[in-house]
């Protein structure tokens, strides 16, 4: 099976997590790619396949070099998609040799390079799209896709020497949850890359630093007629806790290094409304001073209504993994270099996000992102070249070996 059709194979199920759920994974249909993964490995010749009961799959390549000092190195990528839209019954199709015109896709919807100029870095390549009906997949569905192509070709080409590789794939990525029973003991690495980027050659070892706030409001409800001194309008209180956040930080006003608080949903009524924010920083002084101020926003409401009326839950989520890979440059020099040789253009740059790689970094496994080709992630706008998928699966390859001679 090659890459393009492994990947479409991939797509086919439909793995969409859910963030209002308590199991892990957050749904069962994650377990189906799970279980056909764990075949798929197995008969692929990996060892130590093994799946847990909370659908975290991991395998073996066994090193076939003569070296007895070459670190046990690792790959990750995740199973589920984003519950933001649908993954069920995705129908891709290829567009050869794209030309850099309007992508025409269902019910009229077009992906136009005047929106996506993404796209026009990719003419003449073959892209997969969507129908327009459901996002495609590719995050992650493409970095499993490369992982387990590049250890099919090692197995098929024993001169190209390498270490002891272990992979690993995880549910739950989606709602911030991969890497929360991720077992870092028993995949045994010194490092790892996650494949879950995004454009090629591009490295990422920073990320946000990342919490959540939900704000609870608790109103009083009485008749409107006779409301004076009574009512306590919990909807009312929450667009005034909005209008107090900071109008230019927010995603939409904000890029690179800039941090924001990110609304991320507000409802509610007069009796009772909830308001939740995600709070975004790549630095760690500026991460705490957003927290410190969303803090004293509720305390001023608080003041203002009762401690009893507005209540903030505000916990931390994951941080900047550049600490925890900084102190091994070498993690990054190889990825460069296997990058470069792979044919592309090495950068590095900083995630607007979070990756399991920056979870599984403060637990001791430190864990760079690589790219993994796909493009304009969680929408029907989503595609991926092919020849992305091809080099990222080189990349992987030239990693291994790489790390083999140097290491």
């Amino acid at each position: 099976m090659n890459i393009v059709e492994r990947f479409l194979k991939y797509v086919s199920f439909d793995t969409q997590s859910s963030e209002t759920s308590d199991t892990t994974p957050s749904t069962d249909k994650q377990w189906a790619l799970a279980r056909y993964l764990e075949q798929e490995l197995t008969d692929l010749g990996l060892q130590d396949v093994y799946l847990d009961d909370n659908a975290y799959i991991y395998a073996t390549l066994p090193a076939n070099t003569d070296r007895s000092d070459v670190p046990t190195i690792g790959f990750i990528a995740h199973m589920d998609t984003s519950p933001d839209c649908s993954g069920k019954d995705v129908r891709p199709t290829i567009i050869r040799s794209y030309d850099g015109s309007d992508i025409q896709l269902a019910g009229g919807l077009i992906t136009s390079p005047q929106k996506f100029p993404e796209l026009l870095n990719h003419i003449g390549e073959d892209l997969i799209v969507t129908d327009g009906t459901t996002l495609l997949g590719a995050d992650d569905k493409a970095g499993i896709a490369e992982i387990v192509s590049a250890c099919e070709w090692l197995i098929q080409h024993p001169e190209v020497r390498h270490g002891k590789i272990r992979i690993a794939f995880n549910p739950d990525e989606e709602i911030g949850l991969g890497a929360h029973k991720f077992d870092v003991e028993r995949f045994g690495c010194q490092f790892a890359y996650t494949m879950d980027g995004s454009e090629v050659g591009e490295i990422e070892y920073e990320n946000f630093n990342a919490a959540s706030a939900r704000i609870t409001i608790n109103g009083c409800s009485v008749h409107p007629g006779y409301a004076k001194n009574k009512m306590v309008n919990a909807g009312r209180i929450a667009a005034e806790l909005v209008a107090l956040m900071p109008e230019a930080e927010t995603p939409e006003h904000t890029e690179g290094y800039e941090g924001f608080f990110h609304l991320t949903g507000i409802e509610g009524n007069c009796e009772r409304a909830t308001v939740s924010y995600i709070i975004r920083d790549h630095d760690r002084d500026r991460f705490a001073q957003r927290k410190a101020f969303i803090t004293q926003v509720v305390a001023t409401l608080t003041a203002k209504y009762g401690a009893d009326v507005v209540q903030l839950q505000l916990a931390d989520q994951y941080y900047n993994m550049r600490e925890k890979v900084e102190p091994m440059p070498y993690i990054i020099d190889i990825a460069r270099q296997a990058i470069a040789e792979a044919g592309m253009q090495p950068r590095v740059r900083a995630i607007r996000g979070g990756t399991d790689g920056a979870q599984l970094s403060f637990r001791g496994l430190p864990c760079p992102n690589i790219f993994a080709g796909g493009l304009n992630f969680h929408g029907p706008h989503e595609f991926c070249p092919v020849q992305s998928l091809e080099r990222a699966m080189q990349t992987i390859i030239n990693i291994c070996r790489i790390s083999e001679q140097t290491l």
